[in-house]
């Protein structure tokens, strides 16, 4: 920690609740227009979603801030890895790192992280009773670590999964098979539907055998883990008191590896490139979920090879569920602010407030995909009704969101130690072993093998269950 932002932090220990409740209560502002506060912010933003907010930092800079005193700086860090790695560092005071930021973006684990570094501030004092009912509760809970009532991560803009659909090529199957939209509104369609689109494909080139094309590709294996698991009636780690107890049942996990894994290693799904949206590009698959912050990454072309492409329409679906279950994933990431001087953290809680009012957080919205934060901003008739210029891609991925939020149980897994390492177990242990069998069974079939034939012992019960323990046992680890 830098000497200055040593100083700052024993100025805030010293000066306690009462500098605090003070701020919350409408007191005399700390600020001096004369003596503007400089404040940095810290996020992960690129392409569109960086221009949009940069946008809205300049906007704020030259009307509240320079009215109260406040100069905000963005600076994107590149990519989630790199801005948590660079908060530790500079938190940590590693030779080298920048001063920590007075704002950084984070998800629960990391923001939890660093509060246990004493280094987060709980806002719930700068914020009236109010203020905080604009929020959308669970949106406010995400940072409440010890079930308290705390803040300590703002909430700003969030992400639902959707799926996306090349409609060019869906609609050419649909006409031709009697597939329909709601066909992929629970898992267990879906999986059955990519079997027709792969047997579909197969059959239009009958002197070529097993050259079926997979319908559907995700992002995000521990999204569908976690929340297909709370669609299903069990929740993997429920967390109390910050310690978390596992919950891994068998036959769960089971309907999750019979609409991932088994679809997968048939050719049903896949997953070639570094996301899905890749893999639309090239024509790979024609659907996916995502999440909506990258429907703005989606192609308007597919290329299927350097001489050969073609336009193709986009629709935004809302996300499949397993059947019965009103769960959908609350994800993105919230502001965290940082130990500091009370000017500085007044300033940042200023900035904060101004950038999630309703008009301002739904042009955010419009250009990034997320969503806005309030109860009042997510409704159809607000969007619409903002005057924020909205692209029809953009309008549909809003209204789906919309309707998502309304209409289902947010859930977000609560922080615990070992957080972060334990979602990587559910992100990587069904789709590693679905990439790698899958590979095992296109060389069998490239040297004679039926289908059938080539599958037969991955969907034998033995397989399963090796995946299961081995699963298990890695989750365990992180149980307290």
């Amino acid at each position: 920690m830098t000497s200055r932002r040593r100083k700052a932090f024993l100025t805030v220990f010293c000066v306690g609740s009462l500098s605090i409740a003070a701020a919350g209560c409408g007191s005399k502002t700390p600020l001096d227009p004369k003596n503007p506060t400089s404040i940095t912010v810290w996020t992960y933003y690129n392409g569109d979603q960086l221009g949009a907010f940069d946008s809205m930092v300049e906007e704020f800079n030259e009307t509240v801030g320079r009215e109260e005193g406040i100069v905000v700086k963005s600076v994107s860090q590149g990519s989630v890895n790199d801005l948590e790695a660079n908060v530790l560092a500079a938190v940590q005071g590693e030779v080298g790192a920048d001063e920590v930021p007075n704002i950084f973006m984070a998800y629960a684990d990391t923001a939890y992280e660093i509060d246990q570094m004493g280094q987060v501030v709980d806002l719930k004092d700068y914020l009236t009773e109010e203020e905080k009912s604009a929020y959308i509760d669970s949106y406010l809970k995400e940072g409440d670590f010890g079930g308290t009532g705390e803040i300590k991560i703002f909430p700003t803009a969030k992400a639902f999964e959707v799926l996306v659909l090349n409609k060019t090529d869906w609609d050419v199957f649909a006409a031709a098979t009697g597939a329909d939209y709601d066909d992929l509104s629970d898992m267990e369609g879906l999986t059955a539907t990519a079997k027709r689109y792969y047997e579909w494909t197969d059959a239009q080139t009958p002197d070529v055998p097993n050259d079926g094309r997979a319908l559907f590709g995700r992002d995000a294996m521990a999204n569908y883990m976690l929340i297909g698991s709370m669609q299903l009636g069990q929740e993997i780690f429920e967390v109390s008191g910050e310690k978390m107890t596992l919950h891994f049942d068998k036959a769960v996990a089971r309907r999750l590896w019979d609409n991932y894994y088994i679809p997968f290693v048939k050719g049903y799904f896949a997953a070639t490139g570094r996301f899905r949206s890749d893999d639309m590009k090239t024509g790979n698959i024609i659907a996916c979920v995502g999440s909506s912050s990258g429907v703005s990454f989606f192609p308007e072309v597919v290329s299927v090879s350097d001489s050969e492409s073609y336009p193709i329409e986009m629709d935004v679906l809302p996300c499949p569920k397993f059947e019965g279950g009103d769960y959908a994933v609350q994800q993105g990431a919230g502001m965290v602010v940082t130990r500091g001087a009370e000017p500085e953290v007044y300033a940042c809680v200023e900035f904060l407030k101004w950038f999630t009012a309703d008009e301002r957080n739904i042009k955010f919205s419009a250009d990034s995909g997320y969503l806005p934060v309030t109860r009042t901003a997510n409704s159809r008739d607000a969007i619409a009704g903002s005057g924020a210029q909205i692209s029809d891609r953009m309008l549909k991925t809003l209204n789906v969101g919309v309707d998502t939020v309304n209409g289902n149980e947010l859930y977000t897994t609560k922080a615990f130690a070992g957080g972060s390492q334990a979602r990587n177990v559910l992100e990587y242990s069904l789709s590693d072993k679905a990439a790698a069998d899958r590979e095992i069974v296109v060389g069998r079939m490239a040297q004679g093998m039926s289908m059938e034939e080539a599958v037969a012992e991955f969907e034998l019960d033995d397989n399963f269950d090796a995946w299961y323990e081995e699963t298990l046992r890695r989750l365990q680890e992180f149980a307290q």
